[in-house]
């Protein structure tokens, strides 16, 4: 648990995935990228210890993969991410975080 905290606190936006994954992890990274940010991105799968890092989440709030950091903070998986972006939050997080340093919301 404290591995999965230390590497997702490291950067303003983490997100912890695998590539065995729907297409979910693939368009919350899209999403994210298409701000501006350039988000790390952790394939559980690909490190030695990813699968005890997977276990680590849940405990942490985050069920299911994809898990995202935003600022230092488990802002949580794919539905909360996308309802973000509906209300229209997505870029005020990432500006806050410094991911990004202004979006022209049109």
């Amino acid at each position: 648990m404290d591995s999965v905290m230390a590497l997702g606190t490291a950067k303003p936006v983490v997100i912890f995935t695998k590539n065995s994954l729907c297409c979910m992890s693939h368009s919350i990274k899209t999403l994210i990228s298409s701000y501006g940010a350039s988000p790390t991105v952790y394939e559980l799968d690909e490190m030695p210890n990813g699968e005890q890092m997977e276990k680590a989440l849940p405990i942490l709030g985050c069920p299911n993969l994809p898990a995202v950091f935003i600022g230092k903070k488990l802002v949580g998986g794919a539905r909360e991410i996308m309802s973000l972006q509906v209300r229209g939050e997505l870029s005020d997080l990432l500006i806050e975080a410094k991911a990004i340093f202004f979006w022209n919301k049109k």
